[in-house]
């Protein structure tokens, strides 16, 4: 058993931090809005009124925030992490971040005898609630194997991808690969829709050929219920096409098709639909087809 801080009870962490309290593991949670740590310490956490508190007695710390600046403000700004950590400590970064924040992160709690790791996710709601996630990891190898322990409640696969940035850069490389996913099949669900073919037909054949895919069965079935209740919300989504767009700016890689399926994001949230989950974006599709999929 560990002594683990978990910082920020957003969708993911709450499912993250209640999988380590599952595992037998001992957790203290704090979150700004103190009310979301509740649930957690019904199931035996610990709540703290401070990140410093949270860090107090614990051995590993871990947090999942949503963007780049909230890291920034609890590392560095009114949370001030890096002056409550103490030698000997891990810390893991879980947020989708830009690498160079990772690296910023790694470098600043080295200064502190502090190991880090930037442990990105692949996985929303469900997957973070069923231990179901996919984890990308950047940093010492050895540390990374000294917190496989810690990952395994949490996670289907776990990937050492390299040094500090580099799990950071792949959980940008394959939220690249989900956003064509997304534009894929709502143009593709938008034009079977207005060719004629009944949605259903379509998805049918979709689960079950060479280029079936999870993301197609389930956004495609839930874009037939026109359920777009937020697993993952759009608002997020242009949050990290934004990074990527950064991201590949930094390498000079052109990606025309990724700044095509950005500009559509960009309408999606404009149109007010930022807080539902990040297949809205679908929506500015069928608005261009001057169609709507219907079951």
């Amino acid at each position: 058993m560990s002594t683990i801080a978990y910082l920020g009870l957003g969708i993911m962490g709450r499912g993250m931090a209640a999988n380590l309290l599952k595992a037998g593991h001992g957790v203290t949670v704090w979150n700004r809005t103190a009310e979301r740590c509740a649930p957690l310490v019904a199931l035996g956490a610990r709540q703290a009124a401070t990140p410093a508190h949270a860090v107090a007695d614990a051995e590993v710390v871990l947090y999942c925030l949503s963007d780049d600046h909230a890291v920034e403000d609890l590392v560095w700004g009114e949370g001030r992490l890096i002056d409550a950590v103490r030698p000997g400590q891990i810390v893991l970064d879980m947020t989708t971040v830009h690498p160079n924040t990772s690296r910023k992160e790694s470098a600043a709690f080295a200064e502190k005898g502090v190991d880090f790791l930037d442990a990105p996710v692949f996985g929303s709601k469900n997957e973070a609630a069923n231990g179901g996630l996919w984890i990308v990891v950047g940093g010492k190898r050895e540390v990374y194997e000294t917190v496989l322990p810690l990952l395994e409640p949490l996670s289907e696969t776990t990937h050492y991808m390299g040094e500090n940035g580099r799990g950071a850069s792949m959980k940008l490389v394959g939220n690249l690969v989900v956003a064509f996913q997304l534009e894929a099949i709502g143009e593709a669900m938008v034009l079977a829709t207005k060719a004629g073919l009944d949605p259903r037909d379509v998805l049918g054949v979709l689960h079950v050929t060479d280029f079936k895919s999870p993301i197609f069965d389930g956004v495609g079935g839930a874009l037939v219920r026109r359920d777009f209740d937020v697993n993952f919300a759009l608002k997020l989504m242009l949050k990290d096409a934004n990074l990527i767009a950064s991201f590949a700016q930094d390498l000079n890689v052109p990606l025309p098709g990724g700044a095509a399926i950005r500009e559509n994001i960009k309408v999606g949230v404009n149109r007010g639909w930022g807080e539902e989950n990040a297949s809205a974006f679908i929506k500015v599709i069928e608005e261009g087809a001057g169609v709507q999929v219907k079951a």
